[in-house]
């Protein structure tokens, strides 16, 4: 959706379409004039009917301010004439605004549709009935414009079934005899889940959201993690789960389906003046006659909100999957009992995969938690863990320990292993950063610590890098102060190498690569990089993905140049105070 919404920006601002952003089915006399007048001109007078068509909208609280969405200007220009000057999506889109505007003006497509139902009875008396369907189109009309597209997962034999086919002719009481007979099972299958196509429409029938909002609901939706996408389909995730739960519990008048459009009427009647708004916010938010809370009673019960009951969800008798901070997982046992387990679920395993055999094969896997020993300086268990970004040491805070306290932790350093590493070294690793003195020339302090991207010094915002991890450790100040001395190098020593090799890009053409960046994993191809989102993963992202991602940073252009922005407007703010300083002084002198 977002991808059709920038194309169909750059088709209204290049001039090809009028004003995307609307639901209306309302054309202009001129609009009407040009599809009537260019499918006559391709069709013929018999394709067009004596009087325009219009159309009632179908869809709840439309958008009305603007005409429907169709080719631009008075006299519309075909595909085959802009064919030279649109490519890939551009033409895919104008091609199809433009078939889809002058069908609307074209005739009924006329046909006949013939049954026959045969009566057969078995040798043993059991009775049974078999039919088929022949149609014959005799006149195309709008057809011959355009015809509803077929969802791509539709198998030839569907598209086969459904085309024109004659049918012998036949009367009432002919015999037929039976050649052949084929069983043929039919097994129903569940729900498809929801693709951002159908998502879309699905909002669009409730009445929720705009064209103009879509986009934006379903990016939402997305970079929140409260769905993952696998291929096109969209797969709720468990925090979904727990968000919906929580709002159809505590606020379930506000996420009802028709809350969204009886809203929208609401504010229609107050801006046609039926309405008085006063009124109607004093009801919204302290309730009206029929009962209702407002949002003032709503709010104010946060406070009862048992955030631990929301965020879990039975799996079986004795387990549970609570949504965490660090994200889902499955318990067995109450806390703090020495038989309470409890198992991470893997971000891309779907909430339907998630059976009680699945959770308690989750549960039997090893943690991978190893306890180290007691930190002697703080007296807390030490363990080691595996973590998102690699194996990593830390304390364990007791039960008790205020909500905003964190143990202290360290990463692995490259020569270490999970399997290995000792209490030695993880209080080695507890120990960073240290401090390494204090530089004399300005008072400030010097740290050496272990970040992301390796080990380094730093001195207020002044960041340097060191050459391998065990300086950390034993370099002294007068080296430090050696390191500060030289020149900074800009960038990264050495160009690490690519996370992943993607492909290359549909539309540049050009290698697609993950790399790893200051502010996380990002896909470029040499010319364009774009962050990737919370809810992808490295090992997971296609091109597919990566081209989107790469797509939507394109349209957004290059970031505007704050700074100098700033510069310019101090500057004039700065000319107008002396402007208005002199015509004062003047005033001054002549009085």
């Amino acid at each position: 959706s977002q991808q059709t919404m920038r194309t169909a920006q750059r088709l209204y601002e290049n001039g090809y379409i009028t004003y995307m952003r609307t639901d209306s089915t309302t054309l202009s006399e001129s609009a009407l004039t040009a599809a009537r007048d260019q499918a006559r001109e391709l069709y013929g007078d018999a394709y067009v009917p004596a009087e325009p068509r219009h159309y009632t909208r179908k869809v709840k609280n439309a958008q009305e301010a603007h005409e429907a969405i169709r080719p631009a200007g008075d006299r519309f220009r075909t595909p085959a004439q802009v064919a030279g000057e649109l490519r890939g999506e551009e033409f895919a889109l104008y091609e199809l605004i433009w078939k889809r505007t002058v069908a609307s003006q074209m005739a009924d497509a006329r046909g006949q549709t013939v049954t026959v139902r045969l009566g057969a009875t078995s040798a043993d008396g059991r009775e049974a009935e078999f039919s088929t369907s022949g149609t014959v189109i005799t006149f195309r009309g709008f057809m011959a414009a355009y015809e509803e597209g077929r969802d791509e997962e539709e198998t030839a034999a569907a598209r086969d079934d459904d085309r024109e086919r004659r049918l012998p002719q036949m009367r009432e009481g002919d015999g037929l005899s039976v050649l052949d007979l084929q069983p043929d099972g039919h097994a129903t299958s569940p729900p498809a889940r929801y693709t951002e196509p159908t998502l879309v429409r699905a909002l669009e029938e409730r009445g929720i959201g705009r064209p103009s909002t879509y986009a934006s609901i379903l990016g939402t939706i997305i970079d929140r993690g409260y769905v993952f996408k696998r291929g096109s389909a969209l797969v709720p995730s468990w925090l979904a789960f727990a968000t919906v739960g929580l709002l159809e519990k505590h606020f379930g008048s506000l996420v009802d389906y028709d809350f969204t459009a009886a809203m929208e009427e609401d504010l229609d009647r107050i801006a046609g003046g039926t309405e008085n708004r006063v009124a109607w916010l004093r009801q919204v938010y302290f309730g009206g006659a029929d009962g209702d809370p407002g949002l003032h009673e709503l709010v104010s019960g946060f406070g009862d909100i048992d955030a631990r009951e929301v965020n879990s969800i039975p799996i079986g008798d004795d387990i549970v999957l609570r949504v965490g901070r660090y994200g889902p997982y499955v318990q067995r046992g109450p806390d703090g009992e020495e038989s309470s387990q409890r198992a991470s679920v893997p971000e891309d395993l779907a909430p339907d995969e998630l059976t009680l055999e699945k959770a308690e094969a989750l549960l039997a896997e090893p943690s991978g938690d190893r306890d180290l020993g007691v930190n002697p300086a703080s007296g807390l268990p030490v363990v080691a863990k595996a973590g998102r970004y690699g194996p990593y040491v830390t304390e364990v805070l007791p039960e008790d320990a205020p909500k905003n306290a964190k143990p202290r932790t360290g990463s692995l350093l490259s020569t270490m292993s999970l399997d290995t590493v000792t209490i030695d070294d993880a209080l080695r690793l507890l120990s960073l950063p240290r401090v390494v003195g204090t530089d004399p020339s300005d008072g400030e302090e010097i740290t050496a610590q272990n970040g992301r991207y390796g080990p380094y010094l730093k001195k207020g915002n002044d960041s340097r890098s060191l050459d391998n991890e065990e300086q950390m450790f034993d370099i002294t100040l007068d080296q430090a102060l050696a390191i500060y001395a030289q020149p900074k190098q800009r960038g990264r020593r050495a160009a690490a190498p690519p996370l992943k090799e993607l492909g290359n890009d549909p539309t540049t053409g050009l290698p697609v690569v993950v790399k790893e960046g200051r502010f996380g994993a990002y896909v470029t191809d040499g010319e364009t990089n774009a962050t990737l989102r919370k809810a992808d993963a490295v090992e997971t992202v296609t091109i597919e993905r990566a081209a989107e991602l790469l797509a939507e940073k394109r349209a957004k252009g290059p970031a505007p140049k704050k700074r100098a922005a700033a510069k310019k407007t101090t500057a004039k703010k700065t000319a107008a105070r002396k402007t208005i300083a002199k015509k004062t002084a003047n005033k001054t002198a002549k009085k």
